[in-house]
């Protein structure tokens, strides 16, 4: 009997640290922010937040890193003083997560004010999210990303789509309620795989028109209504190269603000290599091809700026280690190297 409650009171102990970790209490603290607009509204006056600028993030240089700079509720509303726009500015801001101590971070976007003044009084710039993604630090990327998914979506969810009367936001942006219908909207994510497709000693990787020179990835495409990773994966590689996919495993996944907020579902996935014959889709791909080893790793070397060649011509490079791509590419080298 004493070695049963032994086990019951470690149980309970264990259960008790779990309930009361920081990462628990920093997750039901937000919740709380989510869901009570008195508290949120209260929180924003201790907050820290983060600038856009019609989408685009404010960034600080400092040397040769780049810096994303919170900036207290004083300093935003001495800047906002000055457009002579306080309370209503601040209202707008959405809860994009917190602190282990429990700090609220908000993000605002200033777009209707002038950029270059704010500019000037916090000595920086507003940053296309596509380059701010790249040259800043893990943690505020991935916070950038989320905030610009969710003030985009609020800017373009504004009426609702059975009324077409107005919407309005919770304090903290976590929904927006038609009151002439009572539907709550909540913003959304649109599944996305991307698949690196190998044939057991070569990877295939792709281009579209869009991309920068020299840029390859591996395919991608939107989940259709309906489907499931599985048959998303199979279809794309199909429509986009006419291989058929033989296997396939899941590797991870990754939040991409691009066109929308995406959920990125990153796969691997094999073709024989006796049917490797690329057909590519011109309508949706410039060009796609099989890439061996040697070929990868130097790519994965090769910087943008170094990929072009004396005869104007470009190298291939691939997409740097914060997307999802790189991951998948890296973790192919892996395979074959081990």
């Amino acid at each position: 009997m004493a070695a049963i409650y032994q086990v019951v009171n470690r149980r309970a102990s264990a259960l008790a640290c779990r309930l009361h970790s920081t990462y628990v209490r920093k997750i039901r603290y937000l919740n709380e922010l989510k869901e009570d607009d008195s508290l949120c509204r209260q929180a924003q006056t201790s907050g820290t937040f983060y600038l856009f600028h019609n989408l685009s993030p404010f960034l600080q240089k400092a040397g040769k890193k780049y810096l994303v700079p919170q900036l207290g509720a004083a300093e935003m509303k001495r800047i906002l003083e000055k457009f002579k726009e306080t309370e209503q500015w601040i209202e707008k801001s959405v809860l994009i997560g917190c602190s282990d101590e429990h700090i609220p971070y908000f993000a605002l976007d200033l777009g209707a004010l002038e950029k270059s003044v704010i500019e000037s009084e916090f000595q920086g710039s507003f940053t296309d999210l596509r380059k701010a993604l790249f040259v800043v630090d893990e943690n505020d990327s991935s916070l950038l990303a989320s905030a610009q998914s969710l003030l985009r979506w609020h800017d373009s969810h504004q009426y609702c789509s059975k009324t077409g009367q107005p919407t309005q936001k919770n304090a903290s942006g976590s929904k927006r309620v038609c009151h002439a219908s009572g539907i709550t909207y909540y913003p959304q994510m649109s599944p996305v795989v991307i698949i690196l497709v190998s044939d057991g000693s070569r990877c295939l990787l792709a281009r579209q028109p869009s991309f920068p020179q020299g840029m390859y990835t591996a395919l991608s495409g939107f989940c259709d209504m309906g489907e499931n990773v599985e048959e998303t994966v199979r279809r794309e590689v199909a429509e986009e190269v006419g291989l058929e996919v033989e296997s396939h495993w899941y590797s991870a996944s990754q939040h991409w603000p691009f066109p929308s907020s995406c959920l990125m579902i990153a796969c691997h996935a094999s073709v024989r290599a006796q049917q490797a014959e690329i057909s590519m889709n011109s309508l949706e791909l410039e060009e796609a091809r099989w890439f061996g080893l040697e070929e990868i790793m130097e790519g994965l070397k090769r910087e943008p700026r170094s990929s072009k060649q004396d005869d104007g011509s470009f190298l291939p490079w691939f997409p740097p280690k914060q997307a999802i791509a790189h991951q998948l590419i890296c973790e192919w080298v892996k395979r074959q190297t081990s």
